[in-house]
């Protein structure tokens, strides 16, 4: 799945480390996310989202047929 996070973390300021540990996941997560090589769960999204302050959609595109 294509996210924004790399970006929204860069306009933020925000290192994987930080964000990483604000999810309550570890950075090699963080960095498959970004890669588009995880899908998060809904949680994970979720948190995502509440850190940059957006809604889910403006952090994660979906894709038919992913």
């Amino acid at each position: 799945m294509k996210n924004n996070i790399q970006k929204l973390r860069k306009e933020r300021k925000i290192t994987q480390e930080e964000l990483a540990k604000t999810c309550g996941v570890s950075r090699q997560t963080i960095i498959s996310l970004e890669n588009g090589k995880y899908n998060p769960s809904i949680m994970l999204a979720y948190k995502i989202a509440t850190v940059f302050e957006c809604i889910i959609e403006e952090v994660f595109i979906f894709e038919e047929g992913n």
